[in-house]
């Protein structure tokens, strides 16, 4: 049976065309966004909350929807779709509409559509890209709305949708409008912004905010591990790569290796198996190979089934009561969910704010079983470390160059 509860009417009462729809992750927005699509853009009908029925659409339109690859995959729109009746195959879709279930990576694919109704999930209209110029596109053609649990960090992430709602031209007239540049610089900066309280009233007018009451309670704690101080110094002061035994010549790759110290010290795996013996079930997330290879032997030898979301392999969550799920943050901190356990495990932190809030949102679900949440941070006292983690507590990404500004 169709529910909608009261914050997702309320919501959808609210949205309008080119709106984005901001709620916390597994706050139900996919089911609020085709509600919006079904009750006020194509006008039709049917029964939730044990009320109400059927009736067709008086302004049927095509339904397109851009989402992620594990999502589109999964097929978690098409569920969510089949409770309003509708789904990819006219004869049996509600008012012989068509719904369509995308990844952002096939986006072009849709510019030439015309006269449907398009919800992009999991914001990625940021910057000027490929992705920007097909839904900038698509928008002149379409009425559509946006779903994030993130919305944008700076004035500049919501350039394309500014330009898709008519505020203004193109990014060009916004920077001309808005931007103050660096005066010395040698490549263009924006160090800030005119007229910052008209920004302001743009956002609140696009932004429709979906509050959620949550009936879970998070509990998180660091673990706190050490890290070769000797081999940390080797990268850092001497800039040598004790892997490869030759010297280091990018920056990126100083980087790299700071966190290959530091993440592969065995008292990480112990944080690991201590957490594992207690929670039996676990969503691990990290950033490298190397990790996952670690992670790969740690569970072999504690003997305990696991399954990957990564690059390579996109294997399901397994069943049972001990498994354990490895997810690459880039491949899997967005679009799916897993109400099977409690407990999420941070093998190492991730530079970006968003992902770290995005990937922790994928055991806190509307429909989980479990009131209380069990989040384990493991981190060490390195100099990186704790700069990565002071980032992230100020809601902010890390930054590789101020790092080396500030040392």
């Amino acid at each position: 049976m169709l529910i909608l509860d009261d914050q997702q009417l309320a919501a959808i009462d609210k949205m309008f065309n080119g709106c984005l729809l901001v709620a916390d992750v597994g706050c139900g927005k996919s089911r609020t966004a085709i509600g919006y699509y079904m009750f006020k853009v194509c006008e039709g009908s049917v029964k939730y909350n044990d009320q109400g029925g059927y009736s067709e659409m008086k302004k049927p339109k095509d339904l397109y929807i851009i989402t992620t690859a594990k999502k589109r995959d999964d097929k978690e729109w098409l569920k969510e779709c089949s409770d309003f009746l509708l789904g990819p195959e006219r004869e049996s879709s509600h008012s012989g509409v068509k719904v369509t279930v995308d990844s952002w990576n096939n986006i072009k694919k849709y510019k030439k559509v015309t006269g449907a109704f398009f919800i992009f999930d999991e914001q990625r209209v940021v910057g000027s890209g490929a992705w920007v110029k097909a839904f900038l596109d698509i928008s002149r053609k379409n009425q559509w709305i946006l779903l994030t649990a993130t919305p944008g960090d700076t004035w500049k992430d919501y350039i394309p949708v500014f330009v898709a709602n008519g505020f203004y031209k193109n990014k060009t007239e916004f920077l001309d409008q808005h931007a103050i540049w660096a005066p010395w610089s040698n490549f263009p900066k924006i160090i800030d912004y005119r007229d910052k309280g008209h920004l302001l009233y743009l956002r609140n007018h696009i932004l429709v905010t979906m509050k959620n009451e949550k009936h879970t309670v998070i509990c998180t704690e660091t673990k706190l591990v050490s890290y070769n101080k000797s081999l940390y110094s080797t990268v850092w002061r001497d800039r040598w790569d004790p892997y490869d035994n030759c010297p280091i010549e990018e920056t990126g790759k100083l980087f790299y290796l700071l966190r290959r110290v530091v993440n592969s010290d065995e008292s990480r795996c112990d944080a690991v198996t201590r957490i594992l013996k207690e929670a039996k079930k676990a969503v691990i997330f990290y950033n490298f190979d190397y990790e996952l290879d670690i992670l790969k032997s740690l569970c072999d030898s504690i003997r305990i089934p696991y399954s990957e979301w990564n690059g390579h392999r996109h294997e399901k969550v397994l069943d049972g009561k001990k498994w354990v799920y490895l997810v690459n943050y880039n491949a899997g901190a967005e679009g799916w969910n897993c109400t099977t356990t409690d407990t999420m495990i941070f093998y190492s932190l991730n530079y970006s704010y968003r992902i770290m809030t995005q990937a922790a949102g994928r055991i806190d679900r509307r429909d989980t079983p479990y009131r209380d949440l069990f989040y384990y941070y493991i981190r060490s006292a390195s100099p990186i470390d704790i700069a990565i983690n002071r980032a992230l507590e100020r809601k902010a990404d890390f930054n590789e160059k101020e790092f080396l500004g500030r040392c």
